[in-house]
């Protein structure tokens, strides 16, 4: 990128032809040509140059979602990026890329519960393992490597638990046994972390989040590296997982404010962590105690720390943990997060999944915030009020 981050959001893909800051929607199942020879020339064109927009039929995308998978590209600094109508599309897509019956994956513990549910379960119909590796402890993984294993799928931080790990050791660790790696980045985005700049082969985000920014859209991306990208070509197009130009465009223009929103984010976390961190009754599951494992790995890779946060309550009594967040008046309830507004969660097996490593004491409970735009004083004088009913 010839300029900043903030600055290349602010002027791409500007419509001088349609006189519109942001590119029109595009909306296509039949690409029509002017003639046969024009239809076998464009797909010349696809088989000389795959990323370079070249469509003979909707499901490939128009131009609405091209535009939008090359903002991603030059944000990740990858190959390429490609979209998926949902976050998990895109885990799904990078997994079904480059897997087949035989091999085996090992996957962070702390993943996401449906990468947990499609690995471990769903892949274990066609006969694909799956072996889960302790985020703190690094010999789990090792020890997991077979010569059947054929991807690392790390997710960072751990879902829930907030786990962060040593990103260059593991995919140290892959290339010396020639094992491809994929990371869910959604927490942190490629505004805080390249995973294909700092080694891996496939980078995954929810747009769902903080793309979207605004809780009204729904989109996955895939960032790959020239290594995987025709696998992965193969599997969209066999798949037909492709994002449509309607959520397309709704990415593209929440993308404008991705820095804006995601310093505003970290700010307001900041504070609310800040206060968070002096309570007794709470362990808190964000980097922010420079003496800890979780701080260090967090520091040496990312520039910047999102909105999602965990606490570990210690309570006897579980129905004050449930009205401790059911009393919260500016927290919405709900799944989802990276939007304007604060959500809490209290975690239960249906969000954390059967996992190896996750030790929590007896009393002790998982309840997660993500920290919107509001003012950050409001909030924390809401979660002020609500400790009352936490015994």
């Amino acid at each position: 990128m010839s300029s900043s981050f903030k600055t290349f959001l602010k002027h791409t893909a500007k419509d001088f032809h349609n006189q519109s800051v942001n590119p029109p929607v595009v909306r296509a199942s039949t690409i029509i040509f002017k003639s046969m020879q024009h239809i076998r020339k464009t797909q010349a064109k696809a088989q000389k140059n795959p990323i370079g927009g070249h469509f003979d039929y909707g499901r490939q995308g128009t131009s609405t979602t091209y535009i939008l998978q090359k903002i991603l590209t030059k944000l990740e600094e990858s190959y390429h990026v490609f979209t998926t109508p949902t976050g998990f599309g895109a885990v799904f897509l990078a997994i079904f890329s480059v897997t087949r019956p035989g091999d085996e994956i090992i996957a962070a513990d702390p993943v996401y519960s449906p990468t947990r549910l499609l690995t471990e379960n769903f892949l274990k119909e066609f006969n694909i393992k799956t072996t889960f590796y302790n985020p703190h402890d690094l010999k789990t993984l090792e020890r997991a490597i077979s010569k059947k294993t054929k991807l690392i799928f790390v997710e960072n931080p751990g879902s829930n638990t907030f786990d962060f790990q040593d990103l260059g050791k593991i995919i140290s660790i892959a290339k010396k046994n020639k094992i491809l790696t994929a990371i869910d980045n959604t927490w942190g985005t490629p505004y805080y972390l390249k995973p294909i700049k700092l080694g891996f082969d496939m980078s995954i985000v929810s747009a769902t989040k903080y793309y979207s920014g605004h809780s009204d859209v729904m989109g996955g991306s895939l960032a790959v590296n020239k290594k995987v990208f025709n696998q992965v070509k193969n599997a969209e197009r066999i798949t037909g997982l492709r994002l449509g130009p309607d959520d397309a465009y709704l990415i593209t223009r929440g993308l404008r404010t991705l820095d804006v929103r995601l310093d505003r984010h970290r700010e307001n976390a900041k504070k609310v962590a800040e206060y968070l961190s002096k309570n007794k009754k709470f362990k808190l599951l964000y980097p922010y105690k420079k003496d800890s494992h979780n701080f260090r790995m967090w520091k040496k890779y990312y520039s910047g720390a999102s909105g999602l946060m965990g606490l570990k309550i210690k309570s006897k009594n579980i129905n004050s943990v449930r009205k401790f967040v059911n009393s919260l008046k500016l927290f919405g309830y709900g799944y989802s997060w990276g939007g304007f507004e604060s959500l809490a969660l209290h975690q239960e097996f249906r969000e954390t999944g059967a996992r190896k490593y996750l030790k929590l004491e007896k009393d002790e409970h998982l309840v997660r915030f993500h920290i919107g735009l509001e003012d950050p004083k409001d909030l924390i004088a809401d979660i002020k009020q609500a400790l009352r009913h936490l015994k």
